[in-house]
């Protein structure tokens, strides 16, 4: 492992260690029975800040372990675009209303801040909300719902019908005015009022002129046939976690509106998964986001079940340096998050992925370097394992040769798109290694 003051390439980082890995013993366990049977979807939860809400970093892992252990689907997914904020350039979604959302690291409010942290709700009904899967990889067979206490509030449409109404209108024809011609004649002549010939043209008085043309709305009525678009409402059923819909045939589109029942609709989460056997790789994060943010709402920890979680790993840590937090106050957050998830009988093995290297205020980031080294140091009595993600990246040593490499971005905290797919091989890679130790 790399040391504070060490130089070294980027290109020498070990890749390949994961401190205290004898605790994921039951994830490797499920992992290897799938190997042999194929038969489980294994869940991982990733949960973090703004590293994780992007899905860079996350896309890269989901991609390898799915290629080497299966596809069992996309796992949780979230309409950030209407929470008005980045996602995962996996799916996309729109709708034709506006919805409210509000993100944990606000002050408290008694919002549905939930399984994805940011709570997304409307007070009413008349919306559509679409969502395209953009990665034929991550085409579903079932989605889930997770609603506040599994409420049904959403109705699931694959296609609309077009209802034909026939009824009738008015009759309009155009008339063009002849020399001499005044307003009232014209009226009388096709059994309309003036009033209604000056609204129908805009007209602020009885003046017209010879040449201009008018339309009349004539009292004549002819048929008219009016279509209306009605979505197909599929058949849900429910568990204790969600709402939710199977299909024999594997979907990349599908529509949520209204369940006619309900008057108002909040919305936490979708769950893609596939008929198949393998890994399900979900990504919660939140820009901004410290474990405290998680902390305040319990309506997160009770949502995580509906996950079904194998194994979580956490990435937490750069904005308790921006708080200039210490170490201490981080570590009682942390610990206090891990207990909240154990209060749910949530019983699965824990990853700490230590914070990467990053500039506080183009300073270096003493407090990050404090957490790596706490987290480290109570990780055998804690019960978690750790991948050392400070020092595999360099530390603060190696923060020039990031940005020489071109792996951190300009505010020198966030990193490129190559900097987070690397991160995501490196972690991939370590991951791996551990399991190949366990059964060797």
């Amino acid at each position: 492992m790399i040391r504070k003051g060490d130089t070294v390439k980027i290109d020498s980082f070990s890749e390949d260690h994961i401190f205290n890995a004898n605790v994921l013993e039951s994830f490797f366990k499920k992992l290897k029975e799938n190997e042999n049977q194929k038969k489980h979807k294994i869940n991982i939860v990733h949960i973090g800040d703004s590293h994780i809400q992007g899905d860079l970093m996350t896309n890269e892992i989901r991609k390898r372990l799915q290629d080497q252990y299966g596809n069992a689907g996309r796992g949780l997914v979230f309409p950030y675009q209407l929470a008005k904020t980045n996602g995962s350039y996996n799916e996309r979604f729109k709708s034709n209303r506006a919805w409210g959302s509000y993100r944990n690291i606000l002050p408290f409010k008694d919002n549905p801040v939930g399984l994805s942290g940011i709570a997304l709700w409307r007070d009413s009904g008349g919306f559509v909300l679409e969502m395209n899967v953009k990665d034929p990889a991550y085409k579903f067979n079932i989605i889930k719902i997770i609603t506040p206490q599994n409420q049904d509030m959403f109705d699931v449409a694959v296609s609309s019908k077009v209802n034909s109404i026939q009824t009738t209108e008015r009759k309009v024809i155009t008339h063009k005015i002849k020399k001499g011609e005044v307003l009232g004649a014209i009226a009388d002549k096709y059994k309309v009022s003036i009033a209604e010939i000056k609204r129908q043209n805009y007209l602020k008085s009885n003046a017209i002129r010879a040449g201009r043309t008018l339309k009349i709305l004539t009292n004549e009525t002819r048929p008219k046939t009016v279509s209306m678009s009605e979505f197909v409402p599929l058949d849900l059923e429910s568990d204790s976690f969600s709402h939710y819909y199977n299909s024999e045939n594997s979907l990349s589109r599908i529509f949520l509106v209204p369940n006619k029942e309900s008057s108002d609709y909040r919305l936490n989460g979708l769950i893609l998964e596939k008929n198949a056997p393998g890994i399900i790789y979900s990504g919660i994060g939140v820009n901004g986001a410290k474990y405290s943010d998680y902390n305040k709402y319990p309506l997160f920890f009770e949502q995580l079940k509906s996950l079904h979680p194998d194994l979580l790993v956490f990435s937490l840590g750069t904005n308790e340096s921006y708080d200039k937090m210490e170490s201490e106050n981080y570590i009682k957050q942390l610990r206090e998050f891990i207990s909240n998830i154990k209060a749910q009988k949530i019983d699965a093995p824990i990853i700490i992925m230590t914070p990467p290297p990053s500039l506080l205020r183009r300073k270096p980031n003493t407090y990050i370097a404090s957490y790596t080294r706490e987290i480290i140091d109570i990780a055998k009595n804690d019960g978690f394992a750790v991948w050392d993600l400070y020092h595999e990246f360099g530390g603060m040593s190696g923060i020039k040769q990031l940005k020489q490499q071109g792996l951190i971005g300009s505010d020198w905290v966030h990193y490129s798109k190559k900097g987070y797919e690397k991160q995501g091989r490196m972690f991939t890679k370590a991951l791996v290694k551990a399991y190949d130790n366990y059964k060797n």
